[in-house]
């Protein structure tokens, strides 16, 4: 007993100093309370109380904690937990509006994972810092929460595992020698678009507060907006907002620089430029953004020829469908037309339930099985149709970007999109058992919550209304989802823990 404390014992250490981390973070939001204060405020003790119970804790533990190198397991036990653990701390200003438990931690894990999924109805009434607070930590989850606490703080060099645990970036090459100075590049570049785009937000017209909001939320993916209209917000309030379109344009460059792998903007801003479409993934993303955009936009014509002609042209038909593309695509979620609404056929409907499938780049904020994968997959493909024809013993290794693809990797892309698939018809059965909900809901459901995307074809009432335990499996999903699935299961495995 003695020897398998001694084992997991840097695992307590580890989640003990990540809580300090992160609850310390809770006095960003109480900063935004005092200077900032919207109506009906939560008790400042929401935010305090947890974030000086950190402070003891840290200070009791940080005699003690030791940091010796970690094997794989416990690095992936770390990463799991870590991400549990800090979102039950991020669940605890959600108890401060009147969220159940269960809802507040659902609320919390879809931030942190970059989901945007709410049980929330009527967002604008909610106060200043809990909307902050939303924005807040889906920009601390969009490159990752243990990559976060690298960055500021860790020293030990075990990093690389824990780096890895948190998101296996297949064939994503380091900007720089050296894992810190990796993350310091990357948090750097993440947090100077999101200045950036949030300033140009601001010029176009809206309030520092949604700015700043809403910025975190474009470069994180995450979705989760102080409006209960999302982005058309601004669109419903033209006569406030006369720059809307201009907005709207805005926030899918955003989008689409979150879904983008961050070693290429590393490597674009170094004057690397052809970085945005020299490799495999970079061309697929291109091509599925164009294409699934012109597929909405003929499905909405076929459906209401004319239509779209007569309220302005093509222009806002192609801003919309444009706009939805990258918000599904870069599973931010983020809205200006409800995509369960009439605009969107059901061929679009189609598109967009394989956008979600699809997700961001590898090393981007995006969620999904991610853009590289399903080039992999294809590349697969086309091997076993030329051993076909060529016979078995012909040479036809895959290769991507002029690498040849080992085995164990293929076998691996391979399992993940499988565990995908498992994951979500088993959320998917789970709905239709627990609700009313028919086929295409109940699973666009747990293909919202394992994308890591948010928007889905049940309402909020609906999400918000279903069985505490249709809700745990979707907080499983996003856990899943945003791990790589690999993680979780490790957690869950009986032989972990002996």
């Amino acid at each position: 007993m003695r020897n398998r404390f001694a084992y997991f014992r840097p695992v307590i250490d580890y989640l003990a100093l990540l809580s300090w981390v992160f609850g310390l973070l809770l006095l960003v939001p109480l900063v935004v309370r005092f200077v900032a204060p919207g109506p009906a405020e939560v008790p400042a003790a929401v935010y305090w109380a947890p974030a000086a119970l950190a402070l003891v804790a840290g200070a009791v533990l940080k005699r003690s904690l030791r940091f010796p190198a970690l094997d794989t397991r416990r690095a992936m036990m770390i990463c799991a937990l870590g991400w549990i653990v800090v979102s039950a701390i991020g669940a605890i200003p959600f108890l401060g509006v009147g969220m159940s438990p269960v809802d507040a931690y659902f609320e919390s894990v879809s931030g942190f994972t970059t989901t945007g999924i709410t049980m929330i109805q009527g967002i604008e009434n909610l106060p200043r810092s809990i909307l902050f607070w939303r924005s807040f930590i889906q920009w601390l989850g969009g490159l990752g929460i243990l990559t976060f606490f690298l960055a500021i703080l860790y020293t030990s060099g075990s990093a690389h595992r824990i780096f890895s645990a948190e998101g296996h970036k297949v064939f994503s090459k380091r900007p720089a020698p050296g894992i810190f100075h990796t993350l310091r590049i990357l948090w750097t570049v993440y947090a100077v678009y999101t200045v950036a785009v949030a300033v140009l937000l601001a010029l176009e017209g809206l309030s520092v507060f949604d700015a700043a909001a809403h910025a975190m939320t474009c470069l994180s993916t995450g979705g989760y907006s102080p409006h209960d209209l999302s982005i058309g917000y601004y669109r419903a309030n033209a006569d406030a907002y006369p720059h809307y379109r201009l907005i709207e344009y805005t926030v899918t460059l955003g989008m689409l620089l979150g879904g983008i792998n961050f070693f290429v903007h590393f490597r674009v801003l170094t004057g690397g430029v052809r970085a945005l479409w020299d490799s495999l993934e970079m061309r697929l993303w291109w091509l599925f953004v164009a294409g699934a955009a012109a597929v909405i936009m003929l499905d909405h014509y076929r459906a209401s020829p004319g239509a779209g002609f007569e309220a302005g042209g093509v222009e806002p038909v192609f801003r919309t469908c444009l706009f939805q593309t990258v918000a599904i695509l870069t599973t931010t979620g983020f809205a200006t037309q409800d995509i369960n609404s009439a605009y969107f056929p059901a061929a679009a409907r189609q598109v967009f339930l394989a956008l979600m499938v699809i997700g961001g780049c590898v090393g981007s904020t995006g969620g999904g099985i991610k853009v590289l994968r399903i080039g992999v997959l294809l590349k697969m493909v086309g091997r076993h149709v030329r051993r076909l024809v060529y016979g078995p013993a012909a040479v036809n290794p895959v290769v991507v970007d002029g690498d040849v693809v080992v085995t164990d990797e293929l076998r691996r892309v391979s399992a993940l999109f499988f565990a995908w698939i498992a994951f979500i018809v088993f959320g998917g059965l789970v709905t239709a058992l627990l609700s009313g909900h028919d086929a295409l809901s109940s699973a666009s459901g747990m293909f919202s919550a394992m994308g890591n995307i948010g928007p889905s074809y049940l309402s909020v009432a609906e999400m918000s209304a279903l069985n505490p335990v249709v809700k745990i499996v979707y907080v499983l999903g996003m856990l899943a989802g945003r791990l790589e699935i690999l993680p979780l299961l490790i957690l869950f495995s009986p032989r972990t823990w002996r």
